[in-house]
């Protein structure tokens, strides 16, 4: 019998299975809201990243519903096994090869549908989000605020690529791939490829061309596989 060294339970995971515990338990009733995420993080002692990514994360499997400038509910239906929460969320995170290859498949589709469907004011924030990357001090923003950022925009051009089910798919994806995002860019070397390669593929929206999105979104895909293999 093969036995694997068992995970650290990380501190999302730990607001998760509180949150879960709550709701299979009863003490938080199908149709309640929850506070916001300042009075979560506050309570749970965590930032509120990892409330969001929390929140995130169960509503993906159907346990809360969020609802923007509205908050975050727990669903009216929902039959899952509180131990089954984090099994979930830790199941996939670590397989990274499976994970790249989800991403390079389903994120060139996202951002090309995306891409098929802008309207002025989705070019409008992708030239805002071009210069924020521009602007950004490497040496000094650390890995989870620039991971942050880079999910913001992948999460926006999801939202904003008019297919629904992309939309979530590119959460999902967000959710799953943070491990390892997190541990490439604490380099600052690779800090500075993801913004050369981010602000390419944001600019060829501004491009008459498909074509010219396609061949950055390879590119980018290219370089990350290299910089997954090496770490």
């Amino acid at each position: 019998m093969e036995i694997k060294p068992l995970k650290k339970v990380t501190l999302t995971e730990q607001v998760m299975e509180q949150i879960a515990n709550m709701v299979t338990s009863g003490s938080l009733k199908p149709g309640d809201k929850l506070p916001n995420e300042r009075e979560m993080a506050q309570s749970f002692h965590v930032t509120r990243s990892r409330v969001r990514e929390a929140l995130r994360a169960l509503s993906l499997i159907g346990m809360i519903e969020i609802k923007p400038g509205d908050g975050s509910f727990v669903s009216k239906e929902n039959k899952i096994p509180k131990e089954v929460v984090t099994w979930i969320y830790r199941s996939e995170i670590n397989k990274h090869d499976e994970v790249y290859a989800a991403r390079n498949l389903i994120e060139t589709e996202v951002y090309l549908t995306c891409f098929d469907n802008k309207t002025d004011e989705v070019l409008e924030q992708i030239n805002n989000y071009v210069k924020i990357l521009l602007e950004i001090d490497i040496a000094e923003t650390s890995a989870e605020d620039f991971c942050q950022l880079i999910s913001e925009i992948d999460l926006y051009i999801g939202d904003n690529c008019g297919n629904s089910v992309y939309s979530k798919l590119m959460q999902i994806l967000v959710l799953i791939r943070k491990e390892s995002s997190l541990k490439v860019l604490s380099l600052e070397s690779s800090k500075s490829s993801a913004i050369l390669y981010r602000t390419r593929i944001l600019n060829s929206f501004n491009q008459d061309k498909r074509a010219v999105l396609e061949k950055q979104l390879h590119d980018f895909f290219k370089s990350s596989i290299k910089e997954i293999s090496i770490h």
